[in-house]
């Protein structure tokens, strides 16, 4: 047994809600039919924007027979919501909403979610059923670096830990030197955040002289933006750390859809909450399980703000095989990147978090990059501008056009296409605060 293993709480005590997270598929299905009937009654009865939707696609809420009925409903997306502004998709009257978050509105109109009191309590089960999962328990103290505000990252996953009764410092995102001397002083446990961040902390930590070692962490708890298991492993080193991924969307809840347990080998999605389906991003049509496609989730539980069937643009695949955790739900694979976050240069498709893999396996490359896309005449270009240790940058030149070399191969022949490489000085890119900005894209369309 590893020093690590025996800071962690006992197996049996990994479950937040057994009876919920280890019920038979059986059961589990009758569940999800019955709470699937049932929004689908309230937003027929309640929401205009779905009775349209259904109508017009010749639905009634009777006719929702079987589980695999859910593939005659309407797909709901982002501009759906954009188009509701602000309230135009709650089920329930303001008086019932006791909380409202949105996300950032960079691109278009804010998304608006509304909470009732019942939907706040189910958020925190679900986030504390996430974080005990992840080896949290009553007794850790919590770092929690997510920003807050209308954010849903923050308060997710602060109320979640309040709900297992942890201590929770709730320090949001920035001054990281004092986020350090915080973690430090206060006796943090867990680390909460996106993984770039907690990267972004760990070299803090060293440029402070702080050792991992005069800190009292053991795991994180980390999403809200794509990542790699070799990002993951360089966390889980650097911090000396257990790292767990978790995944959940302003939209359908925030934080507490799915989550890692530490076998670390896919996230358990709250199948009892949400119903999920994988498509074809492009004609719609349900996958087999085992296949990367859209994920789509339909909210069961929800007052405030139901969602049917709704489109995450998240990419990733399903998979049912028993886990030795004992929980019986699915498990959905990292997310490998969204369908409008796919590069495509020269009608080859490419997502960041491929690139990625690629960089972090190369000695002497640190996880610290930008993609420039740019067109030159009628044709696309990709630079990959990649930070090196401070051994590489000081080194010799040939060393550096050796590397240079290596990266080209090495994206080339995993990702079928050819970029230029700059190897720029460590520290030089701009570290994020919270979810980072890879891709830089000058094109002209």
């Amino acid at each position: 047994m590893t020093t690590l293993n025996r800071r962690l709480p006992p197996l049996k005590h990994r479950l937040w809600d057994p009876k919920a997270e280890t019920m038979s598929r059986e059961d589990l299905e009758k569940l999800q039919l019955e709470r699937l009937q049932a929004t689908v009654r309230r937003v027929y009865e309640r929401v205009p924007f779905y009775r349209e939707k259904l109508d017009a696609a010749g639905v009634k809420p009777e006719d929702i027979r079987r589980l695999d009925d859910v593939q005659k409903l309407p797909f709901t997306c982002k501009d759906d919501l954009r188009a509701a502004y602000p309230y135009g998709l709650f089920a329930a009257p303001l008086k019932d909403i006791v909380r409202i978050h949105a996300s950032s509105g960079t691109t278009g109109l804010s998304t608006v979610v509304g909470y009732t009191r019942r939907d706040l309590r189910i958020w925190s089960d679900l986030v504390a059923r996430l974080l005990t999962a992840g080896g949290v328990t009553r007794h850790d103290v919590v770092h929690i670096s997510f920003g807050y505000g209308l954010f849903t990252g923050g308060f997710g996953l602060h109320q979640g830990s309040e709900r297992i009764g942890a201590s929770v410092i709730p320090v949001s995102s920035g001054n990281t030197e004092r986020q350090v001397r915080l973690m430090k002083d206060f006796g943090a446990t867990a680390l909460v955040g996106t993984p770039s961040y907690a990267l972004h902390i760990a070299e803090t930590m060293y440029e402070m002289g702080v050792s991992p070692d005069e800190l009292s962490l053991r795991v994180g708890l980390f999403g809200a933006e794509p990542s790699s298991e070799t990002l993951r492993r360089e966390i889980e080193a650097k911090l000396q750390i257990l790292a767990t991924d978790n995944y959940g969307l302003s939209e359908v809840m925030g934080p507490g859809v799915s989550g890692e347990c530490l076998n670390k080998s896919g996230l358990h999605i709250n199948e009892d909450h949400f119903l999920a389906e994988i498509i074809n991003p492009e004609t719609g049509e349900a996958l087999p399980e085992g296949y990367t496609g859209e994920l789509v989730l339909t909210t069961l539980t929800k007052e405030g703000i139901p969602l049917l069937r709704y489109r995450t643009r998240d990419l990733t695949r399903l998979d049912s095989s028993p886990c030795s955790c004992g929980r019986t739900f699915r498990r959905m694979a990292r997310v490998q990147g969204r369908t409008d976050d796919m590069m495509i240069i020269r009608g080859v498709n490419v997502f960041p978090s491929q690139i990625e893999n690629v960089l972090l396996e190369i000695e002497g490359v640190e996880p610290h990059y930008e993609l420039v896309l740019d067109r030159v005449g009628a044709l696309d270009t990709l630079e990959i501008r990649v930070e090196v240790t401070p051994e590489i940058f000081e080194g010799r030149m040939a060393g550096l056009v050796e590397l240079e070399k290596r990266i080209r191969h090495k994206v080339q022949s995993e990702c079928g296409i050819t970029p230029t490489v700059s190897l720029v000085e460590p520290k030089s890119i701009q570290r994020s605060q919270g979810k980072a900005k890879r891709v830089i894209d000058k094109r002209v369309f």
